[in-house]
């Protein structure tokens, strides 16, 4: 009878070691608590997100990304926040009339709802190992344009599915 308790006990503490290890460093779930990303992610939704993707890929323009909070908002009690890359290191962004310029050229955001728009923001030089983030809801959202730049030390992952609410299970 023990043998048995104990060969369960040790399923049970194995499998939890092995959750605790792949959610330290290869996927994590966060929830999404406010609308900043509508509507790409709904508040209350759940995703996934692959730890790894940036150590074993390039960040690339319109990914969405998750990042620990920058210094520049330690008031902020949200730890996590999750938004798109706009700019890439070393570009140039602006906005003007409600539309985005990497380097000069108009940036497609078919993502964007119609009628979004984004506040004018003067030339900025995007440092070096750095991404300029911006949420999908423009009006809703505390990103780059407010809080800056967000250096790659920051950068936790990217989402690669949406778990919850199940009517909304899909890759984001």
């Amino acid at each position: 009878m023990w043998r048995v308790c104990l060969e369960w006990l040790s399923i049970i503490v194995g499998a939890l070691l092995v959750a605790l290890l792949l959610k330290a460093t290869v996927v994590q779930t966060f929830y999404i608590p406010s609308g900043s990303m509508l509507p790409t992610l709904e508040v209350g939704d759940r995703i996934v997100v692959n730890k790894l993707a940036f150590s074993l890929g390039e960040v690339e323009r319109r990914d969405l990304v998750v990042f620990s909070k920058p210094t520049t908002l330690d008031n902020v009690q949200i730890n996590d926040f999750i938004k798109r890359v706009i700019g890439l290191p070393g570009e140039e962004i602006s906005s003007k009339d409600g539309q985005v310029y990497i380097n000069g050229e108009l940036l497609s955001e078919p993502y964007l709802q119609s009628g979004e728009f984004t506040s004018d923001l003067p030339v900025t030089k995007i440092p070096t190992g750095h991404y300029f983030v911006m949420g999908d809801n423009r009006k809703n959202s505390s990103d780059s344009r407010f809080f800056g730049s967000i250096p790659s030390e920051l950068l936790v992952g990217e989402p690669f599915i949406r778990i919850w609410p199940l009517s909304r299970f899909n890759i984001p």
